[in-house]
């Protein structure tokens, strides 16, 4: 894994080779606003450096993630009054994973917003969902 990907849209947008609206950052994290908006304030946070998805992520970069977008996500809850917020991740394109730099969309809720979600929870096979468990258990460690 190299530390940016010359080909990559986020690393460049990382690196100011291209504009985006900047929100945050630190040593690690930029947040910086979805030009494709879900909703008002859709914001994605990226590491600095580069990391394909979830799977390849640093630790420590993925903590720092999560952290700026725990802070932007209270801050979207106030600031834009939203009623609620998505934190979103795509790992791999069967899930919906467009940009292959991991990134954490932070996308504000509001009552009668236009975004859908394409799952709609329904109750599963107990025993197949306790068997799916018990293999993910053995392999855990």
């Amino acid at each position: 894994m190299s530390a940016t990907d010359p080909d990559c849209l986020f690393c460049k947008i990382v690196a100011g080779e291209i504009p985006a609206t900047i929100v945050a950052s630190d040593e690690r994290t930029v947040t910086f606003m979805d030009i494709n908006p879900a909703t008002r304030g859709h914001a994605l946070v990226v590491p600095r450096t580069h990391a394909r998805d979830l799977l390849e992520i640093d630790p420590e970069d993925l903590a720092a993630v999560a952290r700026a977008g725990q802070r932007l996500a209270k801050v979207a809850k106030t600031t834009l009054e939203a009623d609620g917020i998505n934190l979103i991740n795509s790992c791999g394109s069967l899930a919906w994973q467009t940009v292959f730099h991991f990134h954490l969309h932070v996308i504000p809720r509001y009552e009668g917003d236009p975004l859908k979600l394409p799952w709609v929870p329904e109750a599963g096979d107990l025993d197949k969902i306790a068997a799916t468990g018990a293999e993910l258990k053995e392999h855990y460690a």
